[in-house]
């Protein structure tokens, strides 16, 4: 059997794998789609992340393909149903980053609550010293609305209630019993939208319609700070852009981005944007 790594992951998955097959981990990572088509012919599994899309065509080319591990929780861009007809097996590592992506979650809340962002800027390379500039606010009894309440949404939950925080949340179901270990409350969207002041995403992408759109900012609390830490297809970063340049939004912490690499230099420019190039897991405890 082969087995081919695509993407940066822990060094102890080829060695785990290689005690049962030969292993080759590609000189690009990730591969681009056509390089990952010269590779993939024999290869019977294949370790991946997020890049590149593994569509129809580049699982008929993988003739001898039969499992795919995916290190992370999404898997939007697998073509599962193709997977599915084919006898292909598909695992992903639901909550394993949940920490990580949690930590920088609030991380992206400190940065707009507190200026940092701009403030490292004027100090490091505008050589300027202006305390009064950055009157910020704190995270204490403030308001975080959580969409999505799973593994990643319960640690921010712990962690922000730690931080005096009030939680709300919202999901397909009610679940009493994570209001009681977590101290949140279930909402309905309208309420969580109306009353956060951070709201966080942490939903798979569903469909191709955004969540997050110009109705949904409207339903905002104005000043609030949006969150997203989950996919960019999530946002519509057009009313994104709109809502921080009307003073809608105060700010906004992007981990995700409707394309990736992002060419929306009028958002990530902007200075209520704490951007990342979706380094939400890229710790070494989570790759681990």
């Amino acid at each position: 059997m082969k087995g081919l790594v695509i993407d940066v992951v822990s060094g102890e998955i080829a060695i785990e794998l290689g005690k049962y097959m030969e292993v080759k981990v590609s000189e690009k990572l990730p591969p681009s789609k056509a390089e990952l088509i010269e590779q993939i012919a024999d290869v019977d599994v294949l370790i991946m992340r997020v890049d590149p899309k593994i569509d129809q065509e580049v699982l008929e080319a993988a003739k001898n393909l039969k499992v795919i591990g995916v290190c992370s929780v999404g898997l939007n861009h697998v073509d599962t149903k193709y997977c599915e007809e084919h006898g292909i097996q598909v695992f992903n590592a639901p909550g394993l980053n949940g920490n990580a992506v949690a930590e920088l979650t609030i991380s992206k809340m400190l940065d707009i609550s507190r200026g940092t962002m701009v403030a490292n800027h004027d100090v490091k390379v505008l050589k300027q010293w202006d305390k009064y500039k950055f009157n910020g606010r704190e995270l204490r009894n403030k308001t975080l609305g959580v969409l999505g309440f799973g593994r990643i949404g319960q640690e921010l939950g712990k962690m922000c209630k730690a931080l005096g925080m009030t939680v709300l949340v919202t999901g397909r179901t009610v679940k009493p019993e994570l209001e009681e270990k977590y101290g949140v409350k279930y909402v309905t969207m309208d309420e969580l939208l109306e009353k956060s002041d951070f709201v966080s995403l942490h939903t798979p992408a569903l469909g191709d319609k955004p969540l997050v759109d110009a109705a949904f900012i409207a339903k905002m609390k104005t000043g609030a700070i949006l969150i997203n830490t989950s996919r960019g297809k999530n946002v519509d970063e057009a009313a994104l852009l709109d809502a921080l340049n009307a003073g809608k939004l105060r700010g906004a912490g992007l981990d995700v981005w409707f394309e990736e690499p992002t060419a929306n230099h009028d958002l990530y420019s902007h200075p209520a944007v704490s951007c990342t190039p979706h380094i939400g897991a890229q710790t070494v405890e989570a790759q681990k």
